[in-house]
């Protein structure tokens, strides 16, 4: 069998040795960027017979002979040689293949270093476009389940510990927002993506008359890249994309951790659907969160990538150098990772079931109300500082006594301040304390509605 001769051999006079060729290859991994090396040739082309370098037949046959590329490349047909490195040289192989000297034709004016970054941007800008979707899908799901249970009551949290009582609906906004921020840096990262490289050759541009404005046009670039010797060793977009996705599956993470401790039974806030959950191969009583667990495992390979990428960029000279072929694997399975978890979440946030007599009962413990109580004495003219005093008094006693707020008699209140009055027992439960919360992104009802009025008007501007 004739071993492929790699396109760059002129230089050399001995062939790469095999163990080389294994170690260098890329086509394992950048196989997925065909359908964009396609049309990046196609464009490439179309703009060198713009400037006369192919005549209107040349680029027709290759025009034609691309398009069979493709289809032989998606039936199965056409499989990627190893001894051609990566899918750049492996379709202009093939190109050359059925048209000879036509076929070498294609690759003037362009070097591999702007032909790979043009298919990365286009193949992000896809892929950043589809994680859009998903996550405002994601975000819809979690509007829906904030007006499902607006009218809910639990404990809210500080150090895991019993803080303040908070809506449900408000606890599910409070995510709302924080997947409207990555939604923005997805945006960002897709500007960021949004540029022409194509033509910006090796690293210095090229003698020829190319046309850029032209392919930045033909292949729906925003903008065409400003400086030759950056765009070559720009890995910018890439990073931007790979910190919005580490900052989305922190906050996919820290969603997963609240859900499997309220699944618990010792909190047993909600039941998670059997859908998303796994059993035991020894325990049969077991019923086990694993679609949580996985979304918080997967993150902090999503966040190594970032870390990757970043270290692989620090003290690299201008221009190309080979480090950069390890610019795709960790962000390849990062996107893959990130469409799977944003499939799964709005599913499982939808088919959760909120044990609400549970809830109840916990309501009843850690003094929830201690803020409340402080902030009565404050409207009666007492000093924040001496009201937080107080109050943290009076839970101590309360608590050596095994009562709560509820339990305590008026005689009781005054021994700790004479400013206490009958109308004390008035903001004693947990319902009201929420509705008193009307400051403006607080946890009350009509504060809760604002917000999600405003989170719709964004998922339909999306």
């Amino acid at each position: 069998m004739n071993t492929p001769k790699a396109l760059w051999s002129g230089r050399f006079s001995k062939a790469p040795d095999e163990m080389m060729k294994r170690f260098g290859e890329s086509i394992s991994v950048d196989w997925c960027f065909y359908k964009e090396d396609i049309e990046g040739s196609k464009a490439h082309g179309k703009m060198l017979y713009k400037i006369g370098i192919l005549t209107k037949e040349e680029l027709e046959q290759i025009l034609r002979v691309l398009e069979e590329i493709e289809e032989e490349i998606e039936s199965g047909e056409f499989v990627p040689d190893i001894e051609l490195e990566d899918v750049h040289m492996n379709i202009e192989s093939r190109l050359i293949k059925k048209l000879g000297d036509l076929g070498a034709k294609i690759h003037t004016g362009r070097s591999r270093n702007d032909q790979v970054v043009t298919d990365y941007r286009l193949y992000l800008k896809k892929e950043i476009t589809a994680i859009e979707k998903l996550l405002n899908n994601f975000m819809e799901a979690l509007l829906t389940r904030a007006e499902k249970d607006v009218d809910i009551t639990l404990p809210g949290f500080t150090h895991l510990m019993h803080a303040q009582p908070i809506s449900l609906g408000h606890y599910w906004m409070a995510y709302f927002w924080k997947f409207e921020r990555d939604l923005k840096r997805l945006k960002a990262a897709l500007e960021s993506s949004d540029v022409s490289p194509l033509g910006a050759g090796a690293l210095a541009g090229s003698t020829l008359p190319l046309d850029r404005e032209y392919t930045r046009e033909l292949l729906g670039f925003g903008e065409i890249s400003k400086n030759s010797l950056d765009t070559v060793s720009d890995r910018d977009f890439i990073m931007d994309l790979q910190y919005a996705l580490s900052t989305l599956f922190i906050h996919t993470s820290g969603l997963s951790e609240d859900l499997i401790i309220w699944n618990t039974q010792e909190f047993n806030y909600i039941k998670l659907p059997d859908e998303f959950c796994t059993g035991s191969s020894m325990m049969p009583n077991k019923k086990n969160p694993d679609a949580l667990e996985l979304i918080r495992g997967k993150t902090g390979g999503v966040v190594t990538g970032l870390f990757n990428l970043m270290m692989n960029l620090k003290g690299l000279p201008l221009t190309y150098n080979r480090d950069l072929q390890e610019d795709k694997k960790f962000v390849l399975e990062n996107l893959a990772t990130a469409k799977a978890v944003l499939e799964i979440l709005p599913l499982l946030i939808d088919k959760i079931e909120v044990q609400e007599a549970n809830i109840q009962k916990h309501l009843e413990k850690g003094f929830l109300l201690a803020t409340d109580v402080a902030e009565y004495l404050v409207l009666k003219g007492v000093p924040f500082r001496k009201t937080h005093e107080i109050v943290g008094a009076i839970v101590q006693y309360a608590e050596a006594k095994d009562l709560d707020f509820k339990n305590l008699s008026m005689e009781e209140w005054k021994q700790f301040s004479g400013v206490f009055e009958e109308d004390i027992l008035e903001i004693l439960t947990v319902e009201k304390a929420v509705e008193r919360r009307e400051s403006q992104g607080g946890t009350a009802k009509k504060q809760v509605l604002i917000q999600i009025k405003e989170g719709r008007e964004i998922i339909e501007k999306a």
